[in-house]
C-alpha cells in the first residue's frame, strides 16, 4: 500500500471525527440549556465518571486507557467552554502543581483564575467569581495541608471531586552545572520532599523558601548562580535547563487535591464523604463518636484533628468515609454521630478519585 493512499484514508477518518465532535458539541449545548432551566450545575462529577467508565469499556486498543481518557478530557473541556466557559480558581502562579492538577481534571479549554493562595481560591468561588476551585489537601510524604482544613470551618463551599497527582521534582537552572550555583529556591514542602537528595548533592547551598514552585522558577530564570526545584514543565516555560530529574526522596510522591464548589456531587457506585465535627469534652467521646461507622460497616479512610482556635484544647475532627451522604447506611451513621457532637458539617460527597 502506498504512503499517500494511507494518508488519504487518515484524512477521511479525521473528517468524520471532526463532524462527530461538532455533533457531540451541539448535543452538549442542548444539555446545557436543559440544566439551566432545571437550575443544575454545568459540571457534574458523577456524569464525568460515568462517561469515562463507558468509553474505557468500549476501548479495544491500540490506544491505551490513559490516552483515551486524556483525549476525552479535552473533548469534555471543549464542551464546558461553549457559550459561557466555566471558571476554575487555583493556587497560582501558572504551572504550580495545583494548576497541573486542575488541568488534569478540567482540561485546557476552560477559563482559569490564578490565585495567590488557598484562602483566595475559597474566596473567588464563595463570591461567585469562579465556579470551582482546586486546592491541595494532603501529600503522601508530608501529610495534611492544614490551611485547607482550616478554611472549611467558616466556608459553606462543598467538596465535589478529588484529584490525585503524581509529583516529580527536578533541579532547574540557567547554569550548565551545579558548580556555579549558590542559591536554590522552592516551596518549603518541596524542600522537605527532596531532603535526602539535597543533603547528598547540594548540602552547602543556601535554600530560600518561596510561595510556590512556579515562583521559584521565575526567580531562578532572572538571577544567575541560582537554581530552583520545580516541575519539568516549568523548565520549558522559563527557559531553564534540567540539571537533575526525579529528585524526590520517594518514587510514590502523590498529592491529593479537592475540587470545591457550591454543591456536592450526585451519588455514583463508588463515592467518598468528607465531614467535620467537634465533640463534647468527656472521656471516650471520640471512640463513641466513631462507633456508628463500625456498627453500620462504613470504612473510614482518613481522620485529622485541628485546633478550633475558639477555645484552648478544643478540636475539630475531619473524617473521610466511604459512601455518599445520601446512602442509607451513611445517613444513619451521621445521625447517630450527631448525638455526640457539639457541631457537625458534611463537607461534601464525591466520586472516589483514582
Amino acid at each position: 500500500m502506498h504512503l499517500d493512499t494511507q494518508r488519504r484514508r487518515i484524512d477521511q477518518i479525521d473528517g468524520k471525527i471532526i463532524e462527530l465532535l461538532n455533533k457531540r458539541a451541539k448535543e452538549s449545548l442542548e444539555v446545557r440549556k436543559i440544566k439551566r432551566i432545571l437550575g443544575k450545575d454545568i459540571y457534574t462529577p458523577h456524569r464525568e465518571k460515568e462517561i469515562y467508565e463507558k468509553i474505557l469499556k468500549k476501548n479495544n486498543g491500540p490506544l491505551s486507557p490513559e490516552s483515551i481518557k486524556a483525549i476525552y478530557r479535552e473533548i469534555m473541556s471543549g464542551s464546558l467552554s461553549l457559550e459561557n466557559p466555566i471558571r476554575v480558581a487555583y493556587m497560582g502562579p501558572p504551572l504550580t502543581f495545583t494548576h497541573l492538577a486542575a488541568l488534569s481534571k478540567f482540561g485546557s479549554s476552560v477559563d482559569y483564575v490564578d490565585c495567590g493562595g488557598i484562602g483566595e481560591v475559597f474566596s473567588e468561588v464563595d463570591k461567585g467569581r469562579a465556579d470551582y476551585g482546586v486546592v491541595p489537601v494532603e501529600n503522601s510524604i508530608e501529610g495534611a495541608v492544614n490551611y485547607t482544613f482550616d478554611m472549611f470551618v467558616n466556608s459553606d463551599l462543598k467538596i465535589c471531586s478529588e484529584i490525585y497527582l503524581e509529583i516529580s521534582h527536578s533541579l532547574l537552572s540557567k547554569a550548565k552545572n551545579l558548580k556555579k550555583i549558590k542559591t536554590v529556591y522552592s516551596h518549603p514542602q518541596v524542600f522537605a520532599q527532596c531532603r535526602q537528595w539535597i543533603e547528598k548533592n547540594i548540602p552547602r547551598l543556601e535554600l530560600i523558601e518561596v510561595s510556590s514552585t512556579s515562583k521559584a522558577a521565575q526567580l531562578s530564570s532572572k538571577k544567575s548562580n541560582t537554581a530552583c526545584i520545580a516541575s519539568p514543565l516549568a523548565a520549558k516555560k522559563y527557559a531553564l535547563k534540567i540539571l537533575a530529574r526525579s529528585i524526590e526522596d520517594t518514587a510514590h510522591n502523590v498529592t491529593r487535591f479537592l475540587v470545591i464548589g457550591a454543591n456536592p456531587a450526585e451519588p455514583t457506585r463508588e463515592d467518598k464523604t468528607s465531614i467535620m465535627f467537634s465533640l463534647k469534652d468527656r472521656v471516650g467521646v471520640l471512640h463513641d463518636a466513631l462507633v456508628p461507622f463500625k456498627k453500620n460497616r462504613i470504612n473510614l479512610t482518613k481522620i485529622e484533628s485541628r485546633p478550633s482556635r475558639l477555645k484552648a484544647w478544643e478540636y475539630y475532627f475531619f473524617v473521610d468515609t466511604e459512601g455518599h451522604y445520601k446512602d442509607k447506611k451513611v445517613k444513619k451513621a451521621l445521625s447517630e454521630l450527631e448525638r455526640s457532637c457539639t457541631y457537625l458539617k458534611v463537607l461534601g460527597s464525591y466520586p472516589v478519585g483514582k
